[in-house]
């Protein structure tokens, strides 16, 4: 199996593929915009990335191209739908970085809280402001607010009450309950958690639902000169409402991720939004621990060699979750060629589209039971036809699914 690595990837993962039996190609350094003519030139089986976005144009230019891995858990750098239409699996490895970013964001909040970054370029620059930079707020006994309390948020709200600090929390899907039981504040909005909070920390997914989260409304319900953290994805914040804020509303902010950052491992790139007094920027690096590199690309192993195995990726997000069939036809049938060709030969002929399909031999594998999804119910003489035209069928059902 020919896997494209084409970001930076850990050398113990490089070699549990080679391990595997993988012909490894690394292409880590390419421009993302290069990343078409390099598939097209490779034309893996398996493409794994990091951070590089992988446009459809790429998905399109491998004919062999048949899952891509994001070697982290974001998804929202590779277009998941366009990969879909050409029938590409997308997977990622939820949960391995969790730690590695909540750690980030921690350095962020007491970085800000005692302008740390400041304070070092002052002294590069040989200038002592210890009257200056001796006032600071403290974390001890404020509330911390996180937007998200996935995996991520989870780790953020540890370490924070590690640190003596209140957590208020809103979620998706929290309940009173699940707060209560891990000793967070329940909020029953984000505008609720912005209004409470000393600091905010943002650490929802990227995509359409959580594009610009974080505006102007979120941004006027939080308390003057509290500090905001996004080290979840540049498109949950809008940055030139943030930019209003920090101006107005004395927020200090700490950004891993930015609006149209760049796609790859170096480039030009200078937002607005960093000039600004009070505004810390890190380089989208909440993940890039060795820790969290080591334990991704061991995820990664396994999902190569799941795939390899079973051709069922683990961690699959563009799996259909429930198929349009509204019918499954159960054949049994003793285990010879042809029987489930004769099948589809007349589901064909009967313009009924075969949806899902699952073949279970019997034990010594010389029967079989075949449960077929189907798009709409055959006609009788079509179920008919199936039960009479191979000899090797033993029976056929129907069944109607609710």
């Amino acid at each position: 199996m020919k896997v494209l690595v084409a970001d930076k990837f850990e050398t113990v993962g490089v070699d549990g593929l080679k391990e595997l039996g993988c012909d490894v190609v690394l292409r880590p350094d390419g421009a993302v915009e290069e990343l078409p003519a390099t598939i097209a030139d490779v034309n893996p089986k398996v493409l794994i990335v990091r951070g590089k976005k992988v446009s459809e144009a790429a998905l399109a230019a491998g004919p062999a191209l048949s899952l891509v891995i994001r070697a982290g858990a974001g998804i929202d750098s590779i277009d998941v739908a366009a990969a879909s239409r050409l029938g590409i699996f997308v997977a990622n490895t939820p949960g391995k970085n969790s730690i590695a970013v909540a750690e980030l964001v921690m350095g962020l909040l007491l970085g800000m809280d005692r302008r740390i970054p400041d304070q070092v370029a002052d002294l590069r620059r040989g200038e002592w402001r210890k009257a200056e930079y001796s006032k600071a707020r403290g974390v001890y006994g404020r509330t911390l607010g996180i937007v998200g309390l996935g995996q991520i948020g989870r780790e953020v709200a540890k370490r924070a009450q590690a640190f003596g600090m209140h957590v208020v929390a809103y979620s998706r899907n929290l309940t009173n309950e699940e707060a209560d039981r891990i000793g967070v504040g329940y909020c029953e909005t984000p505008i609720e958690v912005a209004r409470h909070s000393d600091a905010v920390s943002i650490n929802v997914a990227g995509g359409a639902e959580t594009k610009k989260l974080v505006n102007a409304e979120f941004l006027a319900a939080m308390k003057p000169g509290a500090y905001l953290i996004n080290a979840s994805r540049g498109s949950v914040v809008d940055e030139a409402a943030l930019a209003a804020a920090v101006t107005g509303h004395g927020l200090r902010v700490a950004l891993d991720v930015f609006e149209g950052e760049p796609g790859g491992g170096k480039a030009e790139f200078k937002p607005a939004i960093i000039d600004l007094p009070g505004v810390y920027g890190t380089h989208h690096v909440g993940a890039s621990t060795d820790q969290a590199q080591i334990a991704i690309a061991q995820e990664v192993i396994r999902i190569v060699e799941a795939f390899a195995k079973t051709g069922i990726a683990p961690y699959c997000v563009n799996r259909l979750a429930r198929s349009a069939a509204t019918h499954v036809l159960s054949v049994r049938h003793q285990n010879r060629p042809g029987v489930l060709a004769h099948v589809f030969r007349v589901l064909a002929e009967a313009s009924v589209n075969v949806e899902e399909v699952e073949n279970i031999p019997y034990h010594g594998a010389e029967a079989a039971a075949a449960r077929i999804q189907l798009s709409s119910a055959p006609s009788d003489a079509a179920l008919a036809e199936i039960r009479s035209g191979n000899p090797h069928i033993l029976s056929v059902d129907l069944t109607a699914i609710a």
